[in-house]
């Protein structure tokens, strides 16, 4: 039997229509879950009628219960030695809890960025999100703040949480600063494996002397900012805050894939000479009109990635500056070799920050 449906029906099935519609359709983020936006830039087309922008961002449900009681926390604690006091535990389990969340898998996720929404492709196994986003330059006009849009991810029905993001609006040309993180912003003794995972796991993050007011003399002059580096993307949110606190001027953050599941805390912050070359050349290859300064420290394999670098894109390539931890001089046979057919007026080692200078 058919029934009749009234015309009352039709007009509230209307009106949920318009709920339901695609213009207004929701992420698949669960109230259990969070999202977290990556700082990204974007970039303008060819014609300059757009600006075509990177979202990235991480969905994951996060670890509700003591993280300290977690086999491969108790593991970490073993290598790094001793028992941590009360404030190295809660630093500890702060830093940890991120590695030990449940990334979601397969989730779509929309998001409102210059008064449109757009749909990005699913998370991925490790919860990440990432795609681009064409915006007409005239909407971008109207709702940029400065430089900057906020992309903000669409949550459901009754969820009054705000995930949002940041945006920056970088022109076709202009200089851009790639800056390394460990031992170049942040004091992290890499060459030392026990100290390292002391300053990454117990201990307040503290900056190197002078480099903040050195970047802030740079982005007062126009630079903007890239911080690249092998440091995994679970360490994102702490690494912000400190370069927040620190007086850093705000960058888009490129760090490294890592699953806790897939390795171990001895492999975070290994191979920068297979991560970072192709992060670089993702920058650049972006904003090919755009000059770039490199700045690295001599810790690991700064001189080597930044002299790779320097090699394949001589023209982009300004500066090179190498905050000296290993007292080598510039005359050593590793500088040598790392910057071997590059120009000596491009590159530079210093120990004071107070002497960069843009190009």
């Amino acid at each position: 039997m058919t029934r009749q449906v009234s015309p009352r029906a039709w007009g509230l099935f209307l009106l949920l229509g318009l709920f339901v519609s695609p213009a207004t359709a929701f992420s698949q983020i669960r109230m259990d879950e969070r999202v977290v936006f990556f700082p990204t830039a974007a970039r303008q087309s060819d014609d300059g009628q757009h600006w075509i922008a990177t979202i990235h961002g991480w969905i994951h449900e996060p670890k509700e219960d003591n993280p300290l009681h977690d086999g491969a926390v108790r593991s970490l604690v073993q290598q790094i030695g001793g028992n941590p006091d009360l404030e190295e535990a809660r630093i500890l389990a702060e830093r940890c809890r991120q590695f030990l969340a449940d990334n979601e898998r397969g989730k779509d996720i929309r998001i409102r960025i210059a008064g449109k929404e757009h749909s990005l492709p699913p998370s991925d196994e490790g919860g990440h999100f990432s795609g681009e986003i064409r915006m007409a330059s005239s909407d971008v006009a109207r709702f940029a703040t400065g430089n900057r849009l906020v992309p903000q991810a669409l949550t459901g029905r009754g969820d009054r949480r705000v995930f949002a993001g940041s945006v920056v609006l970088i022109p076709r040309e202009g200089i851009s600063v790639i800056s390394d993180i460990d031992d170049t912003i942040k004091i992290s003794e890499v060459r030392d494996h026990h100290k390292l995972m002391q300053n990454t796991f117990l201990r307040e993050f503290q900056a190197v002397p002078g480099m903040s007011e050195a970047y802030r003399r740079w982005s007062a002059a126009g630079a903007e900012f890239h911080f690249v580096s092998s440091s995994p993307w679970q360490l994102y949110e702490a690494l912000d805050e400190f370069a927040r606190e620190a007086g850093f001027p705000p960058a888009t953050y490129h760090l490294k894939r890592f699953r806790l599941k897939d390795s171990s805390f001895l492999k975070l912050f290994a191979d920068p000479l297979t991560t970072k070359p192709p992060l670089i050349e993702s920058l650049l290859a972006a904003y090919p009109q755009r000059r770039f300064v490199l700045v690295g420290d001599s810790g690991e394999h700064d001189p080597e990635v930044y002299g790779l670098i320097a090699r394949r894109f001589p023209a982009q390539v300004a500066k090179v500056y190498i905050r000296d931890v290993t007292d080598e001089p510039a005359t050593s046979e590793r500088y040598r070799q790392a910057f071997a057919h590059v120009p000596t007026d491009v590159w530079q080692i210093f120990t004071d920050p107070s002497v960069l200078e843009l190009p």
